[in-house]
């Protein structure tokens, strides 16, 4: 009875995160600039990652439970592997987000932009002199 009750929680779990990274695959195609795109890009595949590791991470619950070793195992790396998503995900989008807008790529249709005329210390970018 636990098992198969595991089970539909699993599947569960498995298909609303393939819903929301299929929803950010499709953002990644269909919006129009950067930013909205590193918006679907990170906000539906975090979130779908967090589903698909959680029902990883029952599955291995459930073997271990059931007295395989290699299921702790599984859990184990799994957690460790949606903290990594969980840091580096929204890290990197801030990056490049900071770097578009820095390079001077406008949001499309944007009707204000703060950080423009926001008095922001900038950090000069050093001129590397070609040796010949």
């Amino acid at each position: 009875m636990l098992s198969e009750i595991l089970d539909i929680i699993v599947y569960i779990f498995l298909a609303v995160g393939v819903f929301f990274n299929l929803l950010g695959g499709i953002g990644l195609l269909r919006f129009p600039d950067v930013y909205t795109r590193l918006h679907a890009g990170t906000k539906c595949t975090t979130f779908g990652s967090i589903f698909i590791c959680v029902s990883v991470i029952l599955l291995g619950l459930k073997y271990w439970y059931f007295g395989s070793t290699d299921g702790s195992v599984l859990a184990i790396h799994t957690a460790g592997a949606l903290i990594a998503i969980l840091i580096t995900n929204p890290t990197g989008a801030h990056a490049i987000a900071r770097a578009a807008h820095r390079s001077g790529v406008k949001p499309y249709k944007a009707v204000v932009d703060d950080l423009e005329t926001a008095n922001i210390k900038k950090t000069p970018v050093k001129n590397k002199e070609v040796k010949k």
